[in-house]
């Protein structure tokens, strides 16, 4: 990694996007990974309020299989991560690291310039294949802008 403020491209869960930004993905319910980097910036997809951490971070009330409970707080806080991703190391987390992650994800994607009806797609090809794991999750992706 030549810039520490960015995440190595081929670290787990770091999805490219295609402006080049990078973000990570991760599942709460494994251990931080134990080399690398720390995020900079987190961002915690849990029906309920998660630890503190050592660096900053954002709790969006989002139950497991649901969608977030405040949709236009879900939509602020991924277009704050999707800006600090710019230059910061940002990561988004939910417990199994597929479903509310890899939704948050596709959306942060289409914030990325991903056409809302590709961002599933795209996050299953360069993230996770089961990402997404509901109609409804899917449903919104589509509908997010």
């Amino acid at each position: 990694m030549t810039d520490d403020s960015q995440w190595d491209e081929g670290a787990p869960g770091v999805l490219r996007l295609p402006s080049g930004r990078l973000i990570r993905g991760r599942a709460l319910r494994r251990p931080l990974p134990a080399d690398g980097p720390r995020p900079t910036y987190g961002v915690y997809l849990l029906g309920g309020q998660p630890p503190s951490y050592a660096w900053e971070s954002v709790w969006l009330r989002w139950p497991d299989f649901r969608l977030p409970a405040d949709r236009e707080r879900a939509r602020e806080v991924l277009r704050a991560a999707w800006r600090r991703s710019a230059d910061e190391r940002v990561e988004l987390a939910c417990g199994g690291g597929r479903g509310r992650t890899g939704t948050a994800l596709a959306c942060v994607a289409v914030l990325d310039g991903v056409a809302p009806e590709d961002a599933v797609a795209y996050v299953r090809r360069h993230y996770d294949p089961r990402a997404v794991e509901t109609p409804w999750q899917r449903r919104y992706v589509r509908r997010f802008s």
